[in-house]
């Protein structure tokens, strides 16, 4: 039974150069029918819903694209439609700097919203430009102040690093900055240039100037020590915290955990299948008006994928995957199912074993996507 709900609103005011999540701009689009669509999505989704949610959130595009109205009108929705909201549950909805107001966060309060993750990427405003981002960098410290005002204490800020014309010294500066601020989380991602990107047409035409593996490298271990000396524990590839703070919903991705995804082109993950939501924001009004799951493609997992992905996204965690808990799960051994590319990648010091995990090396981090491959068995 899914205990963790992803919500996700797609509109944005301004699209960044590198994002390929599915997003609309937000001049002229049914926003409100768009929202009531979701509810309808929920009603379908949670009909059968009988453990109370553990973590809910909403992502996109941008939720704080949405008026307060709108804002208060979607948590409504979700609030109806939910059997029961655990004791302590995780509720993140995603903003951004410059379109945050004391309206807003108080309607998230009041809703039990209670962390914020917000897309900060960089404090060199250049490179803001340069990747497409609208807000200042001072914007940023004063919506985490605002934010606190109202009782939000559960802060996560995303940073970005491998960017375009980005020096080791400007990424320095960057985590000063972040750890300065003294928020509990933070996620950093290095750059992927994706297809149906502004990025990705750039560097098709020679016009996108990349770091090098080597370059990227060396940021992330900076990363790791700057995190480390400010109290910031790496639990995963990209996410560090102090005690406490780590994120319980990507937690559920990492552990391999069944969820609901709700509104267009969300995922989800129930009773084995994975599925994908239609994108289109007028073709997922129409089909949710209708009364139907508003799926676009949904695929079944048989046991040797779900074994691959308790791996590669176990992998993800600095603990690794758990060995007892892959037993339990598959009545297999993951020597049993793996045992070649554990020996290869143990040998290659990429991997490493405790009593209990499975787990990457210091040097395994620096190649993750090269390690999870080689759990593909197909």
């Amino acid at each position: 039974m899914a205990t963790s709900l992803y919500v996700h609103v797609p509109f944005c005011t301004h699209i960044c150069y590198y994002c390929d999540f599915n997003k609309v701009y937000l001049s002229g689009q049914p926003v409100d029918a768009y929202i009531e669509a979701v509810g309808r999505e929920l009603a379908l989704r949670m009909k059968d819903q009988t453990a109370p949610l553990r973590t809910i959130y909403i992502g996109g595009g941008t939720p704080t694209a949405l008026s307060a109205g709108q804002m208060q009108r979607l948590l409504s929705l979700i609030e109806e439609h939910a059997s029961a909201f655990a004791d302590e549950m995780e509720y993140t909805v995603e903003v951004n700097p410059d379109e945050v107001d004391p309206e807003l966060l108080k309607i998230m309060s009041t809703k039990g919203v209670n962390r914020l993750s917000i897309g900060v990427q960089t404090f060199e405003p250049e490179l803001l430009k340069t990747i497409g981002r609208t807000h200042s960098p001072s914007q940023v410290e004063e919506t985490i102040q605002l934010a606190r005002s109202y009782g939000f204490d559960n802060i996560s800020i995303d940073l970005m690093f491998g960017l375009p014309k980005q020096s080791l010294a400007n990424w320095q500066e960057t985590l000063k900055k972040a750890t300065e601020l003294a928020v509990p989380h933070i996620s950093a991602y290095s750059l992927k240039v994706e297809e149906k990107t502004m990025f990705y047409n750039w560097w098709r035409n020679g016009r996108l100037p990349l770091l090098t593996q080597e370059e990227e490298a060396k940021m992330y271990e900076v990363l790791e020590n700057e995190t480390h000396a400010n109290g910031l524990n790496m639990y995963e590839i990209s996410n560090f915290a102090r005690p406490g703070f780590e994120s319980a919903h990507n937690r559920t991705y990492w552990l391999n955990q069944e969820y609901i995804g709700v509104g267009a082109g969300a995922h989800g993950y129930l009773n084995r299948e994975r599925y994908e939501n239609t994108g289109p924001v007028s073709h997922y009004i129409n089909q949710a008006e209708a009364g139907d799951y508003p799926v676009r493609e949904h695929h079944l997992l048989t046991e040797i994928e779900q074994m691959e992905e308790q791996m590669f996204m176990g992998l993800r965690m600095i603990e690794g995957v758990n060995k007892d808990m892959f037993y339990q799960t598959f009545g297999q051994t993951v020597d049993d199912v793996f045992s070649a590319a554990k020996e290869e990648l143990t040998s290659q010091e990429l991997l490493e074993e405790t009593p209990t995990h499975v787990r990457l090396t210091k040097k395994g981090k620096l190649l993750g996507n090269e390690v999870f491959e080689r759990f593909l068995l197909g």
